[in-house]
């Protein structure tokens, strides 16, 4: 099963709870291995894909041992082939390319590595070569087998960096629940984390900004990739009734509620993921994990 977290905007608490998820998904499948005949199923995969910040390893605190370079690949122009005929620059949509009197520009922050060039390129004079944009590290913090991306400074796309990153854990063995915690907002990075996921847990507060960027976020998650929805309201008490009425209204079911906590607050300042510092938490996010296997479940029921 693969969750994707998500929030219209940042601050939300959405790696706070995306992290205690895992980790209360975790202590859940070692305690029942811990009993006879038991087969571990719930040893979960954790991604962060919000590859410009990524930040939740600051509170799951992984042994990186794996580390790789990754971009896309952009064209390199042999001279020795090469007529000056433009076809390439005719072909790119992007206008990552440019050939001016007996020279070939070529502008990488706008290349999208379609290949296009090199395909109509009539003297085959043009070759693939890696762009290097940001680097994949994976490693395992405890029984979470976990991985993230990380953008290099001064790249425009993160989109290629989360496809790499996914497609590198797409096949881990033994990996019973994926964890995909996305960038705050609505834009690409956000959609390439949702593509493929199970199931969309939006992370809003009780606050006319959270409800604004909470319909934006369904809109993306449920009505233009057809994902089931489910919402955490953190902060709860505070603010106004706004998201439980739009939530009523689009049949949204709210799965969870964290109350305004000052000692949450401190927690994550220190580094401490939620269950952590307030262990009477695990509990409730294996609740949330079993709720979101029950609208799953629902789901295909109706089908």
């Amino acid at each position: 099963m693969r969750i994707a977290v998500a929030s219209g905007k940042g601050g939300t608490g959405k790696t706070t709870v995306a992290t205690s998820l895992a980790l209360a998904i975790a202590a859940d499948g070692h305690s029942k291995t811990l009993q006879a005949g038991h087969e571990d199923a719930l040893n979960p995969l954790f991604l962060d894909c919000d590859v410009e910040e990524p930040n939740a390893g600051l509170f799951l605190r992984p042994l990186l041992d794996q580390r790789e370079e990754v971009g896309i690949l952009i064209p390199e122009v042999d001279y020795q082939r090469c007529t000056f005929c433009g076809r390439c620059a005719e072909v790119c949509v992007w206008h990552a390319i440019a050939v001016v009197g007996r020279k070939v520009l070529i502008f990488p922050e706008l290349c999208h590595g379609c290949g296009s060039c090199g395909l109509n390129c009539p003297e085959t004079a043009i070759r693939d070569v890696l762009h290097v944009m940001g680097t994949l590290e994976s490693g395992r913090a405890g029984p979470i087998a976990f991985g993230h991306g990380i953008l290099n400074v001064g790249e425009a796309m993160a989109v290629p960096i989360i496809r790499q990153l996914k497609a590198k854990h797409s096949l881990a063995p033994g990996q019973g629940v994926t964890i995909l915690d996305a960038s705050p907002g609505t834009s690409c990075p956000v959609v390439e984390t949702m593509r493929g996921a199970d199931f969309v847990l939006l992370v809003t507060e009780p606050t006319p900004f959270g409800l604004h960027d909470l319909r934006l976020t369904v809109q993306v998650a449920r009505d233009e990739l057809s994902l089931p929805v489910g919402v955490v309201i953190n902060r709860d008490g505070v603010g106004d009734a706004g998201v439980e009425e739009y939530c009523a209204a689009e049949g949204i079911p709210i799965l969870m509620r964290i109350p305004l906590d000052r000692r949450i607050a401190e927690a994550i300042s220190t580094g401490k993921a939620l269950v952590e510092a307030l262990p009477e938490y695990g509990p409730l996010f294996l609740d949330l994990y079993e709720r979101i296997v029950e609208q799953l479940a629902s789901r295909q029921e109706a089908r």
